[in-house]
């Protein structure tokens, strides 16, 4: 039985994460009356963080999570670093929500109100005024239809609004932004900083931009280092739908957010040529629904958002919402990782750190950015993530001997090590996509993707690369026992920043969407998370999805109050 409802809304938001928390906080605060249908359950802030501080001995099986349990329900989710017993009430579970690989592809999904925002990494870096040029210059893809400046404001905005800390660097392919004071770095981290700069004057090692607080805003408290975040911040010390989005979104009076509702349809109106609302399945109930409004807001993370199009078809588009140019699900893009060097310093053993530092070290990009660092073996380019550390008692798993004298020497931090691991920017390549597979089904009766996505020679020559660099920074900085690594093994989709699928551009024969996240066909529909994206530079591209969301939604409650949509 399909039940529809009655009351139109003036916006729904599909999603509630990084780029559905901002759509639904900029409506809600511009007057919009605004629903938000999500499709895992509900996280109240704070009160649902249930292992929010709990040690691993007070934890049912300690942290780990049983390996029956995970090969019936989480075979894919268990691949990312975050997943564990801890965090697994976050996660999807992979037989209710099936795909199909044609080759290995691992999607990492959240399940929740807030999604990932609840577990990112917070890691938060401009796109440069480089990459956004980048497709022009070069020729792979196509090119953006904005330039930095258009969405610098943006950026602007959001930083303030989140609080992101970091230290500013001067760097024209690292833009500095509105930051808070940065996070300090630890004994080992400075003496890498120093060597490497020194060595390489046009490398710089700078501490991360993250969207932890260093300051208090408002009711939120500056972080107190006590670590893991990934489990919920209940003094919403950083950014996360619950701590910042959702409560100003409510704030309003404006907003009606309904969990357990997976959108798998917009509909549209072909005589009017407009979106007219949404078909749902409630998860809890098996009803399906139909919720109406006068626009429509896609965040549901790229590939969902994808699959959402693609299974929205009508006279008006066979293929999928919006796909006159054919490109729909196509250009997947992730950055490429789990390679790079690790080492050991030896001696600063007089030297520690304080707490859990929710933030690592950040070597921007320095390949491929002038004619004095062309590379002739890839184009464009990557950074280094990393952190030096002193080894806990961890250590005594791969150390002989046992009893009394094992456990004193335990109770003595260990040495310092350090590891560097790469992110590379991937190219957006058509024969990169994902398709609907009708043969499958999840567990609610819909279609399910199928994922054709491979690695390319520019991938490959780079990842030799960002090795041998890592090793040769670590090296300069005195470190012994470097060893080098490419877990090349493992699957496109693990770096958990999956993009394209439903691309920006400046022509609608090669692209879904305009310089405002506007469906070009269908002016009241409009994607604003990383399925928009038309290239991935290599940051992390969390921040410029809100970015982009918040520019969108100024654009989309201009042209609704003016009539044009």
């Amino acid at each position: 039985m399909n039940i529809t409802t009655r009351k139109e809304y003036d916006a729904i938001v599909v999603g509630s994460g990084m780029s559905g928390g901002w759509a639904m906080k900029e409506l809600c605060e511009k007057g919009l009356q605004t629903l938000v249908l999500e499709r895992g359950r509900m996280v109240e802030h704070a009160v649902d963080y249930v292992t929010e501080h709990k040690n691993r001995w007070e934890l049912r099986h300690r942290g780990w999570v049983p390996e029956a349990e995970l090969e019936r329900d989480y075979e894919i989710q268990r691949k990312t670093y975050i997943f564990s017993e801890e965090t697994r009430h976050y996660f999807m579970k992979d037989r209710e929500y099936p795909y199909v690989q044609l080759e290995p592809y691992t999607w990492i999904q959240a399940n929740v109100v807030g999604g990932r925002s609840l577990m990112w990494a917070r890691q938060s870096y401009r796109l440069s005024p480089m990459d956004f040029e980048a497709n022009r210059v070069d020729g792979h893809g196509v090119d953006w239809p904005i330039r930095y400046e258009d969405l610098a404001p943006w950026y602007d905005y959001v930083e303030r609004t989140i609080g992101v800390s970091g230290q500013a660097e001067g760097l024209a392919h690292l833009p500095d932004g509105i930051f808070q004071a940065p996070m300090a770095m630890n004994a080992v981290e400075k003496v890498l900083k120093t060597k490497v700069e020194a060595a390489f004057p046009e490398r710089t090692v700078t501490i991360g931009r993250t969207a932890t607080l260093t300051e208090p805003i408002g009711d939120r408290a500056a972080c107190h280092y006590c670590g893991p975040c990934a489990r919920g911040c209940s003094t919403g010390s950083y950014y996360s739908t619950q701590s910042v989005a959702l409560p100003a979104a409510r704030a309003t009076g404006n907003l009606t957010l309904r969990p357990h509702s997976l959108v798998h349809r917009v509909l549209y109106d072909d005589k009017r040529g407009r979106a007219t609302g949404v078909a749902v399945i409630d998860t809890e109930t098996g009803k399906s629904l139909t919720f109406h409004a006068r626009m429509i807001f896609l965040c549901a993370s790229s590939m969902n958002t994808a699959r959402i199009m693609l299974l929205s078809t009508s006279n008006r588009f066979p293929n999928g919402i919006a796909n006159d140019s054919g490109v729909l699900g196509h250009y997947l893009m992730d950055h490429h990782y789990h390679v790079g060097a690790s080492a050991v310093f030896e001696g600063y053993e007089d030297r520690y750190y304080l707490g859990n530092r929710p933030n690592g070290i950040y070597i921007p990009r320095f390949r491929n950015i002038s004619e004095a660092t062309r590379q002739a073996a890839f184009v464009r380019g990557y950074g280094f993530q990393g952190s030096a550390n002193r080894q806990g008692w961890g250590r005594g798993n791969a150390l002989p001997g046992f009893g009394r004298a094992l456990k004193h020497e335990l109770r003595t931090p260990g040495r310092w090590t350090m590891s560097l691991g790469g992110f590379g920017e991937t190219l957006p390549r058509y024969d990169n996509y994902c398709e609907l597979e009708d043969t499958v089904r999840d567990a609610y009766g819909i279609p399910v993707l199928r994922f054709h996505v491979t690695r390319d020679a520019n991938d490959l020559a780079m990842r030799k690369d960002m090795m041998a660099t890592a090793a040769e920074m670590l090296e300069a900085a005195g470190a012994a026992s470097v060893s080098t690594y490419d877990n090349i093994q493992d699957a496109p989709g693990l770096g958990n920043h999956e993009m394209g699928a439903a691309r920006m551009g400046r022509d609608a024969a090669t692209s879904v969407l305009n310089a405002f996240n506007q469906c070009h066909a269908v002016p009241n529909l409009f994607v604003t998370d990383g399925a928009c994206m038309t290239s991935s530079a290599c940051q992390n591209p969390s921040l410029t999805y809100m970015a982009l969301t918040a520019r969108a939604c100024d654009y989309a409650v201009k042209a609704l109050q003016g009539g044009a949509i």
